[in-house]
């Protein structure tokens, strides 16, 4: 996911610990908050650091300490910083990081604690990827979400109009069967209709499963969780599998690929759309050659256009010494304008009602309209509730579903091996 990015080298990769404990303020003395930031991109780092400095100019009682971190060694970083009693006061993580740190009793449970004008402004939806169990038999809000990613497709618009496809757009987007027939109608020659990079495949397809109600997770009244591949699961499955194999619409050698390496082909004309992250049309627009047209399209529609959802969030440590200022800081840092500074600075969404009504979230210019409003359609992902699922992704689902799609295994080989090895895997969580 885009959330684990690997930093380029030279960015400042954060020593264990991110310094001491923020100590208490003496009488007359500013408070002092250290907020550790995972902001990578050039853009999104220096939205960071002016709103850090606007909220210490107005708030001298309340000083903020920017510390970089990094994606690469965050949660390593977290837990040595948690151990040892010194972490941040606030802390910029991704959900599924949440769950344990909650667990573990490192992370402020903040229901009833956020202001109810931040609270109202994010929907339901987005609350629901930061709830999670406090290890004693109850449930917390343990963070607040601010950006989430969605699944879009980027077209070659030239290839499109050319092809005379009907374009889609939010309200009446593309469904599987039309994406599959316009996918044949565009490969032509050395030409296909779309590249699926499936390098790490196991995020993309269960948050697309969804669009026919797959889950691949079932959880029974005695809270013991399972593994299922039922005809929900198998439906996205087999249909980027049939365009591989079957229709010959897709590019097997893109399978190999991550998400950004299919790029040069698309300016290139060889594949005519890419189903990709939102984040991703950053890179189209840095990189396209002079003239290369392109096109943001809407999330594709199964039974519903539902998808699964990872929030990037700011949480309150429990040894913060400032947990009441650290919230202050975090309804300033994360309020409707200036979430579309940080939307803007990594090309994703906010959570924000009042952001994604922001004209600058819903311009045409480089697919925001589409981009943005793909948030409705965003649904916390069932799998990243679940216990286990980080080695059930990378011992068994990883391989085997990409044998899977190198038509190496059959679905039925497929839906076996998710479910026997990955029960074998869950059986150790669930005691």
């Amino acid at each position: 996911m885009r959330m684990r990015v690997v930093l380029a080298a030279g960015l400042l990769v954060l020593a264990a610990g991110c310094g001491s404990e923020s100590p208490a303020a003496a009488p007359g003395e500013p408070v002092k908050i250290k907020f550790q930031s995972l902001a990578w991109q050039k853009e999104s780092i220096a939205a960071n650091k002016q709103l850090v400095e606007e909220w210490n100019k107005a708030n001298p009682k309340i000083q903020v300490e920017y510390i970089q971190g990094s994606w690469d060694n965050v949660n390593d970083q977290l837990v040595t910083s948690f151990e040892a009693g010194d972490p941040p006061d606030v802390i910029h993580d991704d959900s599924p990081a949440l769950s344990g740190f909650a667990n573990r009793g490192y992370l402020l449970d903040l229901t009833d604690k956020v202001p109810a004008e931040l609270k109202s402004d994010i929907p339901q939806a987005a609350w629901d990827t930061v709830t999670f169990g406090d290890g004693k038999g109850g449930q917390g809000v343990y963070g607040v979400p601010f950006l989430q990613e969605s699944q879009v497709i980027i077209g070659n618009k030239k290839l499109l109009d050319k092809a005379g496809v009907r374009i889609p757009t939010p309200d009446n987007p593309w469904t599987w069967d039309e994406f599959a027939e316009i996918s044949k109608k565009l490969t032509k020659g050395d030409a296909y209709g779309v590249a699926w990079p499936m390098k790490s495949p196991v995020n993309k397809v269960l948050n697309l499963g969804l669009n026919f109600g797959g889950t691949f997770f079932q959880t029974d009244a005695a809270g013991k969780t399972t593994v299922k591949v039922g005809a929900e699961e198998r439906e996205v499955l087999q249909r980027i599998h049939d365009q591989l194999h079957k229709d010959k619409s897709a590019d097997p050698s893109a399978l190999g690929m991550g998400s950004a390496d299919p790029l040069p082909g698309f300016y290139a004309g060889k594949y005519a759309m890419l189903p990709v992250g939102v984040y991703l049309r950053q890179q189209v627009v840095e990189q396209a050659p002079d003239g290369f047209e392109w096109i943001t399209l809407p999330p594709l529609k199964g039974a519903t256009a539902e998808q699964g959802a990872v929030s990037q969030t700011l949480s309150v440590a429990t040894d913060s010494k400032y947990p009441e200022q650290s919230l202050k800081f975090i309804s300033f840092f994360l309020n409707g304008p200036n979430q579309v500074k940080l939307a803007k600075g990594d090309w994703l969404l906010p959570t924000s009602v009042k952001a994604a009504g922001d004209p600058a979230m819903t311009t045409e210019e480089n697919g925001w309209n589409v981009a943005t409003a793909s948030v409705k359609n965003l649904v916390v992902a069932p799998f990243l509730k679940v216990n286990g699922f980080d080695e059930w992704k990378s011992k068994v689902a990883t391989p085997a579903l990409q044998q899977y799609f190198a038509n190496k295994i059959t679905l039925d080989e497929t839906a076996k091996k998710l479910v026997d090895e990955g029960n074998k895997v869950l059986e150790r969580y669930n005691k």
